[in-house]
């Protein structure tokens, strides 16, 4: 359950009503405590209200300056001359981000809790995205598979590990809906459907705090992020304006978020953008009004890096003294990094324009969170014990597993794959055949070192010595815009090839090719190419990767392509000249073998695409879940909304092929007439008519006939992995309702379910043909 201080209306600026009676309470039991000889804040197991009673214990006993500091995270490494210890021995930080190191975390918390006046102990922050020391495969590749269990486990071991090093709290998970596979940041999350999203949000959120905030020892506090709308930015822009209308905030945007305000997460990260001209981080209406007066979010916002002081920037607050103004009382508790807090709201609490009441609303949640998990009884970190719980071998092993599940297949005519592991010869091709970095992907916590099994690398351990293996690398390919993060990446920078080298590494990928029996080639985008800061305008494979594609499948050789990517890409040429296509998206640390476990017939791929691959980047954004128009694309008049191309994507959302076969049937609703507010299974059966075994991902899809507002084509409302033997069948059912059926009305202002004629698909894809009908009545 979320954390439930005692506290008064975040909208009023009137005094809580209990303030004085659970001020007197709590110095009752300060007073009890210091003369028993018990540690004042030490207690195990807190109840909600025994963490209130702390809570107001201990804020009745801080300065406007300690309070304000743990409104305050500061960068303690990263930046040049970072130096916490002297900010934290007065208080002045609440938590600290881009630290990576186990010593200096309990270094830095010495000095809070033994040389700082009240002992408060700080939050260490970091974005443990995917992983800690194991890296498991990108959000939107976990995404891919359709499973929640698999996020949930992942994010389980990446807590464990976070936790075992040190930190207390990821800026994770990213739950942002993202609709254009130019925007870079779709590689952090769940793709493009808000139904899909909210299950793998959820999922997150268990896997990073457990069963419940504080419950687990081994845990971290989980952040949901950017609220909200951040995935929708202009052209695919990073940062870019973002203009939503009410309805598609509430249909689309907002729903993983609220997933994962179910699901208990502890913390919110605002976005950076302006969302309908108001920039997030200054958003009263999404702060307050959303997230805490409809949804009951009792936890407590960060912003996002530097975006207090970024609402000058943004042409929202006329200076520092104004954002912060702006900011705090928007509804956004703590400062990341941008220093705006600490020195304008002291001034402001003087002035009369905050008063001592909203600074104490926003510090409240901070503390209940730091109590919650723990810290004022273990705030440090057993250093000896770190190395055990990294290294486990179990996590190595998941993480392969969790590769193999997230893997789609696009195309495999003639049944090229699976691949014979008794060939004589294979060429490994490509620049991201043997990258380490690459395959682990983008958005590994800071001092990490790339340690992924390439794909090269698997396909050697999967045939050992008996296939004679070619490799080359072919031309490199690199970003035309260098990335400001490309500054904080470890190792050696490999220097750039000449146009001479480039040449000569083209010919001999070529010529590696000619000696093969079968060609892997390996292509997609450098880890850098997604993430933040790294749009794209065009989704084609960067440099020269398709040249070198098209040479060597002129060769006349079998050739299978591996994607390594962190986005939809627009691979047309290859969808219709290349006979095997695999989805491996950045896998992680154990992608290579796994990538091996799927081309040599060890694994049969189940993933499905959880966003849309479009024919080119001028298509987007393109989403399956759009509405009808006057002309739909594909009637007579309008073949094609595009006179020099079709409008079709070049993979729909939910695709994704098998080395077997499966039919669908039997399609029924449990009852052909409900009312509304009623539930309804929605059974069918699902046959494994191939010759091994399979999984399926059996995908329920609805649409709204007529109502209030036009309603979506189709839209998913219900998913289930399941595994299928050869000539297995399986029943599954699922269900329909109010939750399903209804939707933020934009005619009417609110939720409602209408009565209405449903159709109802179900199939292994959002093409889905098998149809049934489904009557809502009063």
């Amino acid at each position: 359950m979320p954390i439930k201080p005692c506290r008064r209306s975040r909208s009023s600026n009137s005094p809580h009503s209990g303030r004085v009676f659970h001020l007197a309470l709590a110095g009752l039991l300060f007073v009890f405590a210091l003369a028993s000889g018990a540690s004042v804040w030490a207690q195990a197991s807190l109840s909600d209200e025994q963490i209130s009673q702390k809570v107001e214990a201990l804020l009745s006993r801080m300065t406007l300056e300690e309070k304000i500091g743990q409104l305050t995270q500061i960068a303690g490494g990263l930046l040049p001359g970072a130096n916490p210890e002297e900010v934290v021995r007065k208080g002045g930080a609440g938590s600290i981000l881009w630290l990576n190191d186990t010593k200096r975390f309990n270094e830095i918390q010495h000095v809070a809790v033994e040389e700082s006046r009240l002992h408060i102990p700080v939050l260490f922050g970091l974005d443990v995205i995917h992983g800690y020391r194991t890296i498991f495969p990108v959000p939107l590749a976990m995404a891919a598979s359709w499973d929640p269990k698999v996020e949930e486990k992942a994010q389980t071991i990446a807590a464990r590990e976070a936790r075992a090093a040190g930190i207390h709290w990821t800026f994770g998970p990213m739950v942002d809906i993202a609709r254009d596979a130019r925007w870079g940041r779709i590689v952090e999350g769940a793709g493009e459907d808000p139904y899909l999203g909210s299950a793998m949000a959820a999922a997150q959120v268990r896997g990073f705090q457990g069963p419940s905030l504080g419950t687990a020892p081994d845990r971290v506090v989980a952040c949901a992020k950017h609220f909200a709308g951040y995935g929708a930015a202009e052209g695919g822009r990073d940062y870019d304006s973002v203009y939503i209308p009410e309805s598609r905030m509430r249909n689309v945007y907002l729903p993983p978020f609220q997933a994962a305000v179910k699901a208990g997460v502890g913390t919110f990260m605002s976005a950076y953008m302006d969302l309908n001209n108001v920039p997030a981080a200054g958003n009263r209406w999404l702060l307050r009004q959303i997230l805490r007066d409809e949804w009951g979010f009792q936890g407590f916002v960060v912003s996002d890096a530097m975006a207090v002081g970024n609402l000058v920037i943004q042409g929202f607050a006329a200076d520092p003294r104004d954002a912060a103004y702006r900011a705090l009382t928007a509804g956004l508790d703590m400062d990341m990094a941008s220093g705006t807090y600490p020195k304008n709201l002291p001034d402001l609490v003087r002035d009369g324009k905050i008063t001592m009441a909203q600074i104490d609303d926003a510090v409240r949640p901070i503390l209940a969170v730091k109590f919650k998990m723990g810290l004022f009884e273990n705030p440090y970190t057993d250093e000896s014990r770190v190395e055990q719980v990294l290294s486990n071998p179990e996590h190595r092993a998941y993480a392969r597993e969790a590769a193999q599940r997230s893997m789609v297949l696009l195309r495999n005519e003639g049944g090229l794959l699976p691949l014979s592991k008794s060939i004589s010869s294979v060429a490994v091709i490509g620049p991201l055949s043997d990258s380490k970095a690459d395959t682990e992907g983008s958005w590994l916590v800071f001092g990490h070192q790339p340690a992924a099994v390439t794909v090269l690398e698997g396909i050697r351990n999967k045939l050992g010595q008996s296939v004679r293996i070619e490799h080359a690398n072919g031309p490199d390919i690199k970003r035309d815009i260098p990335s400001f993060f490309d500054a904080f990446a470890t190792g050696p920078k490999k220097p750039e090839q000449t146009p001479e080298q480039a040449q000569t590494a083209y010919d001999e990928a070529v010529a590696a090719a000619r000696k093969a029996d079968v060609v892997v080639m390996v292509l997609g985008e450098l880890a850098n190419m997604s993430g933040e800061a790294a749009s794209r305008a065009h989704l084609g494979l960067p440099g020269r990767q398709e040249e070198l594609l098209e040479e060597v499948v002129g060769l006349g050789k079998p050739v299978a392509l591996v994607l390594i990517n962190g986005r939809p890409l627009s691979i047309s040429w290859a969808a219709e000249h290349v006979p095997a296509i695999l989805e491996a998206w950045e896998p992680g640390s154990e992608g290579g073998n796994a990538v091996a476990d799927v081309l040599f017939g060890d694994v049969n791929p189940g993933g499905k695409l959880p966003a849309t691959f479009p024919r080119s980047g001028a298509q987007e954004p393109l989403y399956y879940a759009h509405n009808l128009t006057h002309q739909p694309a594909g009637s007579q008049m309008y073949q094609s909304r595009y006179w020099d191309g079709p409008t079709e994507p070049l993979y729909p959302f939910g695709y994704g092929l098998s080395y077997t076969t499966f039919e669908f049937s039997n399609l029924q609703t449990e009852r052909a007439e409900i009312r509304v507010g009623d539930r309804v299974g929605i059974s069918v059966d699902v046959k494994n008519i191939g010759k091994v075994a399979g999984d399926e991902v059996v995908q329920i899809y609805i649409h709204q006939k007529a109502g209030s507002d036009s309603r979506p084509v189709r839209q998913l409302k219900g998913f289930h992995r399941i595994h299928l033997a050869p000539g297995e069948q399986q029943a599954v059912t699922l269900t329909l309702g109010p939750d399903e059926l209804g939707y933020w009305s934009t005619s009417q202002g609110k939720w409602i379910q209408e009565a209405a004629t449903f159709d109802i698909w179900a199939g292994g894809d959002s093409t889905a043909d098998l149809h049934a009908s489904l009557k809502v009545v009063p």
